[in-house]
């Protein structure tokens, strides 16, 4: 079973940039599909962004489309969000997220279908 932790959160003001980064331990992240969800104050949790195994699909959410980069290192077991140009609506806790399903378009990921999480971790922009 895979763990995930997340780490990078804190404070930052508007238009600035913050890289998040998700380490796996307890098996080999290549084969999960991994993904960012965040979550606002009384708000569902949503989807921001995906990633196959291998690193080459990647999917966004249209609301952080062109500021935010979803990467892998499946060396390393670890995924990245360089989040840049933030807002002050992107405030939320972030949680890594994977899953193991096969032949089914990252587009679809969703929280529902997630096999793992991590404890997520907050990051606060100020405007």
């Amino acid at each position: 079973q895979v763990r995930l932790e997340e780490s990078g959160g804190g404070l930052v003001q508007a238009g600035g940039s913050l890289r998040l980064s998700c380490a796996a331990s307890g098996g080999t992240s290549s084969l999960y599909r991994m993904g960012w969800f965040r979550q606002a104050p009384g708000k569902e949790r949503e989807f921001v962004a995906g990633i196959t195994r291998s690193g080459a699909s990647t999917v966004y959410a249209d609301s952080v489309k062109g500021r935010f980069t979803i990467s892998r290192d499946n060396v390393k077991n670890t995924m990245y969000l360089q989040m840049n140009s933030l807002k002050p609506e992107d405030t939320a806790v972030y949680y890594c997220a994977a899953d193991r399903k096969i032949a089914v378009p990252i587009a679809t990921m969703t929280a529902s279908g997630i096999d793992y999480w991590g404890k997520g971790t907050l990051i606060t922009v100020s405007s």
